[in-house]
């Protein structure tokens, strides 16, 4: 049975993503820690009064440890891209074995097995540990994040053009990483989705044509698609990332037409 009020600690609690999980985790009466690399001025205003907040570094066991202790269950969520990705990760899971951690998620991609994507194959030796642990672990396979679209957003406005370098007839399953919450939240503290292996995306496949005509909608003019090539596009400024994430990207836009899965839609 579930603790009735258990402590979550929260793995990359100020980054974009895993800061959604904080409030979903709250909702359900959970006392919240997170893991900071540096104990910044602003930290506590980032992730809100009522978290606990512990410094500690993803390559250190020590700290990792530290974090650990005391706490019922760990919501992971890995450095995208970092060259030792893979092995912070099993760290983690190493980390909350040693302090007797019962409940793990991990937030990793949908088709990890798509090893062309770098960052898809660093998460199969993470889940590869999970599944030989004592852990109760969930595993999430969510698709692309709606959130990533806020990236082109300024551009948007500015230009009533919707840009992305790849086949803008090419149909995507999204999710939107508040729903990904929900369900990390619920497998944290319930025993409902222990031990599943989830794909998560919302209802639909739309190409980047349907997204832009429904932001036409919302903005009451027309908004066109377009299809750029990845140099004209990082040329323009609209990938608003960091250098190595555009890289990644570019790799990404090159199998974008053989992307497909099964997908658990989210209702």
């Amino acid at each position: 049975m579930p603790e009735s009020n258990p402590k979550v600690l929260v793995i990359g609690a100020t980054g974009k993503f895993a800061r959604l999980v904080m409030p979903a985790l709250a909702r359900r009466n959970v006392t919240v820690r997170a893991l900071v690399r540096y104990l910044a001025k602003d930290v506590q205003t980032q992730v809100g009064a009522t978290v606990d907040v512990i410094e500690g570094d993803l390559r250190n066991a020590e700290s990792l440890d530290r974090a650990c202790d005391g706490v019922d269950g760990v919501f992971y969520i890995g450095p995208a891209f970092a060259p030792d990705e893979a092995a912070m990760g099993v760290s983690m899971i190493e980390a909350a074995e040693r302090s007797g951690v019962r409940k793990f998620v991990f937030s990793s991609v949908i088709q990890p097995t798509n090893t062309r994507l770098k960052n898809h194959a660093s998460k199969i030796p993470v889940e590869e540990a999970l599944y030989s642990s004592r852990l109760q672990y969930t595993i999430l396979h969510p698709a692309n994040f709606m959130q990533n679209i806020a990236l082109a957003w300024p551009n948007v406005l500015e230009t009533s053009t919707f840009s992305e370098p790849f086949p803008k007839t090419a149909r995507i399953a999204r999710v939107d990483y508040r729903d990904v919450a929900d369900v990390a939240a619920e497998a944290l503290t319930s025993d409902r989705l222990a031990f599943a292996t989830l794909e998560l995306c919302s209802e639909g496949l739309y190409h980047r044509g349907d997204i832009a005509e429904m932001m036409s909608e919302a903005l009451g003019r027309h908004v066109e698609a377009l299809e750029p090539s990845f140099a004209e596009w990082h040329r323009a400024g609209i990938c608003r990332t960091t250098t190595i994430s555009c890289i990644s990207f570019q790799r990404f836009t090159s199998i974008m037409q053989g992307l497909g899965s099964a997908v658990t839609v989210l209702r």
